[in-house]
């Protein structure tokens, strides 16, 4: 059993990098620092948004020292493993029987988050709205 509660979504995780960040969200990270994590996926995403932009820009560098400083040091990251793997199959065995493909990214993020008994905090709850017994919560909107 893990010591985390909440599972971070890329959107939750990247909010404080935000010109205007929401407060409940910032007032969340801070209220819960000690129980989030977020998943290996997550921060794929995250690397991948930075790195497509230019390398000398000022909003990299930024972004570069949010992620060495308080992703990668401050925040737990959770992998895609064998648990994941196996209840992300059967759940998407299941949503393409019934004509839903999910996004396979959104998945793993599912599958790390279910796997792990987590609450998987989102702005996207429609992305994950489909997977079964998953717990959500959206920071944006309390």
């Amino acid at each position: 059993m893990t010591k985390f509660r909440f599972l971070l979504d890329t959107n939750i995780l990247s909010e404080p990098l935000r010109p205007r960040p929401n407060s409940n969200v910032v007032k969340m990270l801070q209220q819960h620092e000690k129980v989030i994590a977020t998943a290996t996926i997550v921060l794929h995403e995250l690397l991948f948004g930075c790195y497509r932009l230019p390398t000398n820009s000022n909003k990299r560098q930024i972004i570069e020292v949010y992620l060495n400083r308080e992703v990668r040091q401050k925040t737990p990251l959770l992998s895609y493993d064998v648990a994941a793997a196996e209840w992300f199959a059967l759940e998407r065995a299941r949503l393409v029987s019934v004509g839903k493909t999910p996004a396979y990214s959104d998945g793993q993020i599912a599958a790390i988050s279910q796997v792990n008994d987590l609450i998987l905090v989102t702005n996207n709850v429609s992305d994950y709205a489909d997977f079964q017994n998953l717990k959500i919560e959206n920071w944006f909107v309390l």
